[in-house]
Formats: C-alpha cells, sequence, structure tokens
C-alpha cells in the first residue's frame, strides 16, 4: 500500500467519522450511505479506511478521552468538528495500528488537515497529537 494510498483512507476515515458525529448516525448507518457516494474507491483504499473507522469507533470513549487529557481549555464539543473527527482518526490510528510509527501518524494528520481544517488549527492538531503521543510512549 502507497503512502498515497493510505492518507486517501484516512482522509476517508476521518470523512465517515465526521459523518457519525454530525449526522448523528450509528457505523452502521454510516457505511451504507457513505460507501454508496464512493463506489468507485479501490478496495485497498476502502479496507484500510474501514479498519482505522472501526478502531476508532470501537474506542471512541478512550480516544475522546485522551483528547480532552491533552488539549487545555478544549472541551471536545466545541472543538471544530473537522478537528475533532481528524484527532479521533489519527489517535484510532495510534491505538490500533501500532506498526506505523507515531510521527507518521501526525504528519498524515497535518497533512490532512491543511486540506480540510482552518489554517490556525494546524499548530492545535499538531500539539494535541503530539502530546497524546508522548503519553502514549510513556505507557
Amino acid at each position: 500500500m502507497t503512502a498515497s494510498t493510505r492518507r486517501k483512507s484516512r482522509e476517508l476515515a476521518m470523512q465517515m467519522l465526521f459523518q457519525a458525529d454530525i449526522g448523528k448516525q450509528n457505523p452502521d448507518q454510516v457505511r451504507a450511505t457513505f460507501w454508496k457516494a464512493s463506489d468507485d474507491v479501490e478496495p485497498e483504499v476502502r479496507g484500510f479506511a474501514e479498519d482505522l473507522f472501526r478502531v476508532a469507533v470501537a474506542h471512541q470513549d478512550q480516544i475522546d478521552e485522551l483528547i480532552v487529557a491533552n488539549s487545555k481549555h478544549w472541551r471536545i464539543e466545541r472543538m471544530p468538528a473537522v478537528d475533532r473527527n481528524l484527532l479521533r482518526m489519527a489517535v484510532g490510528e495510534m491505538l490500533g495500528f501500532k506498526s506505523t510509527p507515531f510521527p507518521i501518524v501526525i504528519n498524515e494528520a497535518l497533512e490532512i488537515g491543511r486540506r480540510y481544517s482552518a489554517p490556525e488549527s494546524i499548530n492545535f492538531l499538531n500539539g494535541v497529537l503530539d502530546a497524546i503521543a508522548r503519553s502514549l510512549i510513556a505507557r
């Protein structure tokens, strides 16, 4: 799987998390509607996106706790929805895909953030993800 393939998977996983969050849909509803609009996605891209989505949903309480604990003065419900779900996707990858080095996860999340988030969000995302990575390493 190439780097660009994995980035596309990460983008799709973040979009699925966003859809679940904003649309207040359960994971099965998201899958049912999301892939209808994305039926031309390569199987390996879809597979990794599904894996990331599944891990992030399964561990959402733990992920949200990590985000809140490492984002000073920010309540998770007050964060921009794109940032919140990008953080969830990245932290889910940190927790569920230990073979991917944390710096790669963080860099990929920042690159996706540059495309979908406000410019002023990048430093925030970087700081929160770096703090979470350090806390997970310390465990």
